[in-house]
């Protein structure tokens, strides 16, 4: 990427409805190795702030590039490489069949347990009192509420097999 001699800025939108600027003046922005901001700056409140704001530190007018730039400046401040790694495409081949490849039906933890039995219900138990002890566990295991990802998966797997064993009762 070739600038104008009177340098570039980016503008990217925040998590906080904000805006954050960089600005390079003294040299181009390089992606590998990603080059660093002469710059930046969140907060404002509006792209033409952000822009003035720019500008301003910069001492001079800027030419507005891809909020890309802006975008990788915030990874590299959170800690993350500034470029994300590319994801495979979806037209691209399945992998190949093999052991690996294919997804056990249930949680390992689950196997050879009772759906039942990680809900800490009776195998007579109804619809409601499996959703029941569902919300009840999943306000427990949730990741969202401070609990294990992998027994919620459990628990999930439980509610949903419990549920299709009441919709259609095992043959004896």
């Amino acid at each position: 990427m070739t600038l104008p001699l009177r340098g570039a800025y980016a503008v990217t939108p925040t998590r906080r409805r904000r805006f954050l600027w960089a600005a390079w003046w003294t040299a181009e922005p390089v992606r590998e190795p990603f080059r660093p901001p002469d710059a930046s700056q969140g907060g404002a409140r509006t792209v033409e702030e952000a822009r003035a704001q720019a500008e301003r530190a910069a001492g001079r007018p800027l030419v507005e590039i891809a909020p890309a730039w802006a975008t990788a400046w915030t990874r590299v401040l959170r800690g993350e490489p500034p470029w994300p790694k590319p994801r495979a495409r979806r037209d691209a081949p399945p992998p190949p069949p093999g052991p690996s490849s294919r997804a056990p039906s249930r949680p390992a933890s689950a196997r050879g347990v009772s759906p039942f039995a990680v809900l800490g219900l009776a195998e007579a138990a109804s619809a409601d009192e499996i959703r029941q002890a569902f919300r009840r566990l999943a306000l427990v295991t949730h990741p969202d509420r401070g609990g294990d990802a992998g027994e919620f998966m459990r628990v999930k797997w439980a509610h949903d097999e419990a549920m299709a064993r009441v919709a259609r009762p095992r043959r004896r």
